[in-house]
């Protein structure tokens, strides 16, 4: 199939996601919490914009690692026959070629950070990599997505302490609790084809049970980072932001109860406002309570 330079851009773009910022947006949100936890404030800015570049280009590098291990189930499905891949807008040597591209930038993004924090990088991609290929075989792959949507909060303690504490490692439990959650709704999407080709996703662990256990997954995945803000000392702004989320939990049960595509899907992306709001509710508490102390 011959493309114009406008439409091979056009499939790049659809292959990296770029198209739909959701998942960029989900990975962002929990690296955010940690470089403000980690920094007690505002972190230095241009560990910031290494951080946030980073895990732009390592989502759409992820995205593309995932479509090429998918291509022979994406066409099969609904909702994705028609990613590039899936249709053969693109051959899969080139997608590779691109996925490397991607992380190669990352990589010399993170070659400005400390030795710790690239260790931890590396370890990150491998997980990335990894995981297209756990819900193959591990019933519950929504775990191993949270990891790695969520590591980028022990590379920010690794960047800005050059430690890994406790808090950092609980804090990533808490997303992955909150990817079960989000992820699951999500897989309520596609539970009917991910059944008929082999696919195992949270969904289809928990049956009947799905509703239930997306709202246990947001019940711990809440509490742990009340817990965090207990902890670490966050006062009336960080809880403010958490009661938001609270809000938003009962929004998504209402739209997750009847089971429908449409619902799952609304819920599932429902969950940027989540992770807004608590990173918005620690920015203003540890703004405002620095403010308050001097």
């Amino acid at each position: 199939m011959t493309l114009t330079l406008k439409e091979r851009l056009t499939a790049y773009e659809k292959l990296m996601r770029l198209d739909k910022p959701i998942g960029i947006l989900l990975l962002l949100w929990p690296t955010l919490w940690g470089l403000w936890f980690a920094a007690g404030g505002l972190p230095p800015p241009d560990v910031v914009l290494i951080f946030f570049t980073g895990t732009v280009l390592m989502r759409c590098a992820g995205c593309v690692v995932n479509d090429y291990a998918d291509r022979n189930f994406d066409p099969h499905v609904e909702r994705t026959k028609d990613r590039p891949l899936a249709a053969g807008v693109i051959r899969p040597a080139e997608a590779l070629v691109l996925a490397a591209v991607l992380m190669l930038i990352a990589l010399g993004l993170v070659l400005l950070l400390s030795p710790l924090t690239i260790k931890l990088a590396c370890i990150a991609a491998v997980i990335a990599i990894i995981y297209p290929y756990v819900k193959r075989v591990f019933p519950l792959p929504q775990v191993w997505l949270g990891i790695a949507f969520g590591f980028g909060i022990p590379m920010a303690y690794a960047e800005l302490w050059h430690a890994l504490p406790r808090v950092a490692w609980l804090l990533l439990i808490a997303n992955v609790f909150w990817a079960i959650a989000y992820d699951t709704a999500y897989a309520m999407v596609d539970r009917d084809d991910d059944l008929r080709i082999g696919v195992k996703s949270s969904a289809i662990l928990f049956g009947r049970y799905d509703v239930a256990g997306v709202m246990a997954a947001h019940a711990v995945f809440i509490g742990l980072m009340a817990w965090i803000g207990w902890w670490q000392m966050r006062d009336v702004f960080y809880f403010a932001g958490l009661a938001m989320a609270v809000a938003l939990v009962l929004y998504q049960y209402r739209l997750i109860r009847g089971r429908t595509r449409e619902g799952a899907f609304k819920a599932f992306l429902n969950n940027n406002w989540v992770g807004c709001v608590i990173f918005i509710g620690l920015v203003a508490d540890l703004w405002f309570g620095t403010r308050m102390l001097r």
